[in-house]
């Protein structure tokens, strides 16, 4: 192999506590996989693993140079593409139901989806879309987006 290949297998999201994400998550009825704990959670989530882990310990690793790695959003956004607009509308109202606070209301967009915007219980936001030229394998699996 040459190059790095062009895959995203990991999002990890350095939490600040990993109990209450994990309580969150499960909240939406992900399963977490095999080996979770306090420590480290996850969650298989199409083909991509959201990762728990905790701030400091991710900061040391992939952030030492940063004074305060728990200093504000940081600017990144995770996105959970549905099939339909209405599904946008019904996955928001099961993330409020389970804890996410509300960033946007469910909304039609310029570029001709429908989406909506979320928070987890530490801020890490989280876009709930619906896109016509997003398609999805039999796992849920992005495999084209146009």
């Amino acid at each position: 192999m040459s190059g790095v290949p062009s895959r995203l297998s990991v999002v990890t999201i350095g939490a600040r506590d990993v109990s209450a994400l994990r309580r969150f998550y499960r909240a939406l009825g992900w399963a977490e996989v095999p080996g979770s704990d306090d420590q480290w959670s996850a969650f298989l989530l199409g083909g991509v693993l959201l990762a728990l882990y905790p701030l400091h310990d991710l900061a040391a690793e992939a952030a030492p140079d940063v004074p305060d790695p728990a200093g504000g959003w940081s600017g990144v956004t995770l996105a959970c593409n549905v099939d339909s607009q209405e599904e946008v509308d019904m996955a928001f109202a099961a993330a409020v139901a389970a804890g996410a606070a509300v960033v946007g209301e469910p909304t039609d967009r310029p570029w001709g989806g429908r989406s909506a915007y979320v928070t987890d219980p530490e801020g890490n936001r989280w876009e709930i879309a619906w896109a016509r030229t997003a398609v999805f394998d039999q796992r849920g699996s992005l495999v084209s987006f146009g």
